[in-house]
């Protein structure tokens, strides 16, 4: 079992956009808890690409997002942001991600660094490549 996982604890999704029945996007806010080299949780808002109903039928939408993460990497405090390149499917997420230059705060001032994530549950692996200025 991977080390590293975050878990959602909210979701809250609202259509801005399109009917139910055909191409639309949404806008949801989450909320996930950290383990392993990232410990802490995070606020992230995703915008939402549905091309058909539902996204069960394997047509890979699309979903980018910004993430705060307040916490620690490694044992060093504070929070830093993250952009998210979410696909999801019917086998779950997959998704590429990197730190925002410029984002980290406290001892987490000079992040930098990317992951990914991938799974088909509320509980997901992660990985994380960083370097601490």
């Amino acid at each position: 079992m991977n080390e590293n996982t975050f878990t959602m604890k909210s979701w809250d999704e609202q259509v801005v956009s399109g009917p139910e029945d055909g191409p639309r996007y949404a806008h949801a806010h989450a909320t996930f808890a950290y383990t392993g080299v990232i410990e802490g949780t995070s606020s992230c808002d995703y915008l939402l690409y549905y091309a058909t109903p539902g996204y069960d039928d394997g047509n890979g939408q699309a979903a980018p997002g910004y993430e705060r993460i307040e916490g620690s990497v490694a044992g060093r405090k504070g929070s830093f942001l993250v952009r998210h390149d979410v696909r999801y499917g019917a086998d779950g997420i997959s998704d590429t991600w990197s730190v925002v230059p410029g984002s980290g705060t406290g001892e987490l001032a000079g992040l930098s660094g990317a992951g990914t994530a991938s799974g088909n549950s509320e509980t997901v692996d992660y990985t994380f490549d960083y370097t601490l200025g």
